[in-house]
C-alpha cells in the first residue's frame, strides 16, 4: 500500500494540469505495453493501445478476447485540476509590477492562496501554431509568483 501511495504522491506532483496528467499516464502506459492508436494498424486481442484528445484527456483500450456483443469492461476516470487559468491577453504592469488577468477553475477557494509562493504550469499558443510548455515556480531560482490580495 506505501508503494502504491508514494507513486500517486508522485504522479500528483508530475501532474499539475491537465496535459502534465497525460503526459505522465503516456510514460506509464508505454512502460506497461500501451502503444498509440495512430501507430497501429490492425488490433488483436491481447493488444493494449491509447488516443489522446488535445493533449488534455487520454484513454486506454486493453482489447479483450471475446466477442464484443458478450459484453466489456469500461472504467473512466475525469482529470480534474482545480486551478487560476490565465485569460488570453493577460499581462499588464504597473507600479514595476507585473499583472495576470486570471478566473479560477475546479472550486478553488481563493482565500487560501493569498500570500504563498505558487507555480505556473501551461502552455503559450504562438501565432505559427506551435506551442511552447511553460512550468515557472517550481525551482527555488525562478520568479515568485503570488496573490497579494483579493478584489471585492
Amino acid at each position: 500500500m506505501e508503494n502504491l501511495i508514494e507513486r500517486y504522491k508522485s504522479f500528483l506532483d508530475n501532474g499539475k494540469t491537465e496535459r502534465e496528467c497525460v503526459k505522465e499516464v503516456i510514460e506509464r502506459a508505454e512502460k506497461e505495453g500501451y502503444k498509440n492508436l495512430d501507430s497501429v494498424s490492425t488490433l488483436s486481442p491481447g493488444d493494449k493501445v491509447y488516443v489522446v484528445e488535445y493533449g488534455k484527456a487520454i484513454a486506454l483500450y486493453h482489447i479483450g478476447k471475446g466477442d464484443m456483443e458478450k459484453g466489456m469492461n469500461v472504467l473512466g476516470a475525469h482529470i480534474d485540476s482545480p486551478r487560476l487559468d490565465i485569460k488570453m491577453n493577460p499581462l499588464y504592469e504597473s507600479d514595476g509590477i507585473v499583472y495576470l488577468d486570471t478566473h479560477y477553475y475546479g472550486g478553488i477557494t481563493n482565500y487560501l492562496r493569498v500570500a504563498l509562493p505558487l507555480a505556473l504550469h501551461g502552455v503559450v499558443a504562438k501565432k505559427d501554431g506551435t506551442v511552447v510548455n511553460v512550468v515557472i515556480g517550481e525551482d527555488p531560482s525562478d520568479p515568485v509568483l503570488g496573490i497579494s490580495d483579493l478584489l471585492i
